[in-house]
Parts: structure tokens; sequence; C-alpha cells
């Protein structure tokens, strides 16, 4: 089976909850090949044994010479055919690995990007990209091989009652014990399996966490500390490693032996039946040769049964999120918003929380208005933006522009029209115009320098070694704290959005950097778009026309900058209370 072009997009999927069989039903075709393939390998398997029969029963008790080169001839053809299939078959594995793989792999980079948006996520949020990676590894190894032959057990018994009962049921006999052990290592193996995987995106995360606070772990002495719960995880995952393993490699070396002696022992069987003139000479060799072959995958099996336990593990907890996480529907096109934005009782909450952060609030917002929003830490602001630019789904009330609610407009295009500047700044590894583009396929150059000259970025750029084509390395390690979030800004005003949301956009700017803000609020304005500003500073709203203050996730006033700020300069801040909320029938002029 060929693998699909990865230039192309897999189709999508409706059948949400199911859409790991949905790609497995796609090979369905190379599924039924192996299929075929795995009878006729099994078929082949009886090559050997007939050799050794014909040996025994027609060359020497003839002395044929040509007779057994004729054997040998059509024996080493046989072989050579078995390994061919077991070739293909293999491939065909493999692509049937990458297949899954290719099908998925968007929907699973969807899902890292959208599960911390909709759950508390833990860890490094990269599960879901390494459960996708256990599945195609599994599908491509050689266990699903030995899964394909064991249907074919109860024939390679059939034929060895059919060499004489006594045979049979010591070959039925070892297969059964091999079964048990089977079932055994599933059994006993599962919750090492588990708690080691556990134990080990704990350990993932306390990992990334540590790398990415490595300055503050250095610097107040925190690194022995968490040196010892460290090597309290490694010490608990090893020791459940080590358990699943002992468990896994126990029972296999256990199947392997078993599967030695009973071939021993068909192999004492037909001497027996020799003996008393009830078998011939060349049953005894080939009965054992059969024995040994019908038993082989009943023992690969047993060795890969931990592999086994962590795709059924991965494929669960895949299945499970891409059903918590469905494809995002299609959407008709919408026309650009030029004209107003609307925020309608809108409460928001974390991600799987039922505390609320944000509680009704509602304004109104033309064309070429400014609002900057204050108050205390924790009074929801943040909360509240996230809301607006469709990162948090609010779990009541609505946010619109032109009328439209944000979820009418497909999630690609809705981007286009919003840019967004977080408190924390997250740059990726490329390069500055790569960043400032959104990773655009085919970027403007005359839009990445217009948003450069907007957030007055463009002389810090060509002051570079490469310019515009600096790599910043990952996260912008390369760049300061405060040339990172100028660059966020030119990558928040690249193609002109209409709405632009920026949450403390000042906290590491210096004057030249605050001026620059202004400036690109001003600019935003003026070509007819909407800014939304967090701002713990009184510089930042320099260029605002409205203000709104929030308390404990509440709205406490809205209306003109100057009316709002007077109102707070009147009020002692000492004192408890809300603001005096402004009527909302306020708007740009």
């Amino acid at each position: 089976m060929p693998e699909a072009s990865q230039t192309n997009h897999p189709p999508a999927t409706n059948l949400a909850g199911s859409e790991l069989r949905a790609a497995l039903a796609t090979c369905r075709s190379a599924l039924i090949g192996i299929a075929l393939f795995s009878g006729l390998i099994n078929l082949l398997g009886l090559t050997g044994s007939l050799f050794m029969l014909e040996v025994y029963d027609r060359v020497l008790p003839s002395r044929s010479v040509p007779t057994l080169v004729g054997l040998a001839v059509i024996t080493a053809l046989l072989f050579t055919f078995q390994g061919i299939l077991e070739l293909i078959r293999g491939r065909m594995l493999v692509r049937i690995g990458n297949q899954i793989d290719w099908r998925l792999s968007e929907r699973v980079y969807d899902l890292v990007v959208r599960l911390p948006l909709r759950t508390r996520g833990s860890g490094d949020g990269l599960q879901p990209i390494r459960d996708l990676d256990t599945i195609r590894s599994v599908l491509s190894g050689s266990g699903p091989a030995a899964l394909f032959d064991l249907p074919w057990l109860p024939f390679y018994l059939a034929i060895c009652f059919a060499f004489h009962p006594l045979i049979g049921c010591t070959a039925l006999g070892g297969a059964l014990l091999l079964v048990i052990l089977t079932l055994l290592t599933d059994r006993l193996s599962r919750r090492s399996v588990l708690k080691a995987s556990n134990l080990a995106a704990t350990r993932n995360r306390m990992a990334d966490a540590s790398r990415r606070n490595a300055e503050v772990l250095v610097s107040m002495g925190m690194s022995a500390r968490l040196l010892v719960r460290w090597r309290q995880l490694g010490v608990a995952y090893r020791e459940q490693q080590k358990t699943a393993s002992d468990i896994s490699g126990g029972f296999g070396v256990t199947g392997r032996i078993l599967r030695m002696m009973l071939q021993s022992a068909v192999l004492g069987v037909g001497a027996y039946l020799v003996i008393h003139q009830e078998a011939s000479g060349g049953i005894i060799i080939a009965s054992s040769i059969l024995t040994g072959r019908a038993l082989a995958p009943v023992d690969l099996a047993i060795g890969n049964w931990k592999n086994f336990i962590a795709a059924r593990q991965s494929w669960q907890r895949l299945e499970k999120l891409l059903s918590l996480l469905p494809a995002p529907a299609a959407r008709l096109p919408m026309p650009a918003p030029t004209r107003t934005l609307l925020v309608e009782k809108v409460s928001v909450t974390a991600p799987e929380s039922e505390k609320l952060l944000v509680a009704d609030v509602n304004f109104f917002l033309k064309a070429g208005s400014a609002l900057g929003i204050v108050g205390a830490s924790g009074s929801g602001k943040s909360s509240l933006v996230r809301a607006l630019v469709g990162a948090w789904l609010p779990s009541r009330g609505v946010v619109r522009l032109d009328g439209a609610s944000l979820d009418q407009w497909p999630a690609e295009a809705l981007g286009n029209h919003i840019g967004y500047l977080p408190q924390d700044v997250e740059l990726f590894e490329g390069s500055i115009a790569d960043n400032i583009a959104r990773f655009a396929n085919e970027p403007s150059m005359d839009s990445i320098l217009a948003a450069a000259n907007a957030a007055g970025i463009h002389h810090l750029i060509v002051s570079l070694p490469d310019g515009y084509n600096t790599q910043i390395g990952e996260q912008g390690t390369l760049l300061s704290a405060g040339q990172k979030q100028r660059l966020a800004l030119a990558r928040t005003l690249y193609g002109d959005p209409f709405l632009i949301v920026l949450d403390e956009p000042n906290s590491n700017l210096d004057a030249e950097g605050e001026e620059a803000l202004t400036r690109a609020i001003l600019g935003v304005r003026a070509r007819g778009g909407i800014v939304v500003i967090v701002a713990h500073r009184s510089n930042a709203l320099a260029a605002v026309d409205f203000v709104m203050s929030m308390q404990n996730g509440r709205q406490h006033a809205f209306g003109p900058k100057e009316e709002v700020l007077s109102m707070a300069a009147r009020r002692d801040p000492a004192l408890p209370g809300p603001f005096k909320v402004v009527p909302q029938t306020a708007t740009s002029t």
C-alpha cells in the first residue's frame, strides 16, 4: 500500500470519537491483504515439516539422491517465496502505521494546540503526539504479524492430530499453557505499565518546568531540593518499569522454554509411537517442527505484550481526546468585520472549572475606538480578553464582531481579523520575518515591513546581521524581553486586523517602546480598527478613548477615559467599594 503524499491534506472525518477506527478502516484492503499473505505464509510454514517427513519416509528408505535433490530444490523455492511474503507483509504493516499517522497527525497537532484552552492540561501537553507515535510504532512492529498468525494455530494442531491423536494432545496441552501465560502476562503487567506511564509523564512535567525556570532554580538555590523530588520520582518510575519488564520478560522466557520443552516432548511421544510401530520415523521430526511453528506466534505475542498494553492505553487516551475535541465543523465564509465589537453579558470560567473569573461584562465599541481595561491583579482582565479573541469560550454571553458571534467564522479566517498580544510572549523558532508574518506560506514583504514600522521595530531588525532573516532560536532566546514584546506587537499588527487585543503590552518596554506602542494604537484607530488594551501602567492608556475598570471579575465602570479616570482619582483607594457604572450608551466619537 503506497503511503499518501505528505503534501496533501487527509480528508476530514465526521466520526467524532471514532476517528482512530475510521483511520484504521481506510487500511481495510491492506489488512485483508495482510490476512491473505498470512494464510499463505502459514501454509508455507508446513514446508520444513513436509520436507523432513519425505526425507525420512521416502528418501532414506529408497536411498534416491535425485529425489533428495528434487525435494531440496522445491523446498528452497518455497522457503524463498515464504521469505518474500513475510518481507511484503512487514512492509505493509509499516505503511499502515504511517497511513494512520498521516491521517491523524494534523488532528493530533490540533489537539495539542486546543487542549490547553479547553481542559486543565497536565504535563508538557505532548502526550497525544507520543500516543500516536506509540500506536504507529506498534502497528509497524512484529507484534501484529503474530496476531495474524495466531488464528492458524488450530490448523497446525489439526495436522498434529492427523499425525496421531497423542501428538495432537501433546501439542494442544502446550498451546493451552502458552495461552494461559499470555493471559497472566496481560493481567499482571497491565497495572505496572500504567503506573510507569503516569510516573514518566510526571517526570517529563517536572523536567520541562525546571528547564523553563532554570534561572529561578539556580539563583534561589532550589535545584538541590527539586533534585530530591526528581530522585524519588526516578526510583518509583524505575521500580514500575522493572516490575513490568520482569513480568513480561519472565513470562516471555518461560514461554520460549515451554515451547522448546514441548518440541522435545513431541519428539519423545513420536519416538514412543515409532517404537510401538504406530507412526513412521519422519513423523517424529515433522511433528516437532510443526509444533514449534504452531506455537511461535504465541511466543512472539507474549514477548510483545508490554507493547500491546502500551498501544492499547495510547489508543484509549487518544480516542477520548478526539471525542472531547472533535474537528471543527466547516463554516461558510464571512465578510471581514469593519464596524463594531459587542460584548453581551459575557461570563468566563477557566477550562474545566466552574468558578466564575468574569461575570456579566457588557460593552460596545465602534470602529476607531480604543478601550483600556484596568483593575487590580486577579480582577479578571486577562480572562476577559481571552474570551474576546476566542481562546476561551464564554460560559455565558457572547462576543460579536459586526453582529456575528465569533464561532460563526472559520477559525483560520477569524485569526486574520484578530491581533492578540498575551502577557507571556511566546515566539517560535524561525526567522524574524516568519514570526511577524505568523508563519504564512507566502507572506507579503510589504505587509511585514508595515507591521514592523507600526510597532516601531524596523530600525532594530535591520541592525541585526541578517535583518529580517535573522533566526531567533527557540522561544526567541536571542532577543531581550523588550525586543520579544515589540516583535510580538508587530506580529499582532500584521495584516491590519480589525480587532487588536493587548494584555499588558508595555510590561517590558522602555520609554521608546511605550511611545511606539502609543503610535501603534493611534494607527489602528486611524485606519478604523478597534483596540482593547489591559494596562497596569497609566502610560499604556495614552491613546485610548474609553476605559473600563474591573474588580473581582465584575465590570465596575465603563465610559470615556477622562470621566472614568477622574472618578477613580476622586475615590480614596483605601476605601472599599465599587466604581459607579457609567451608562453603556457612550461610544467612540
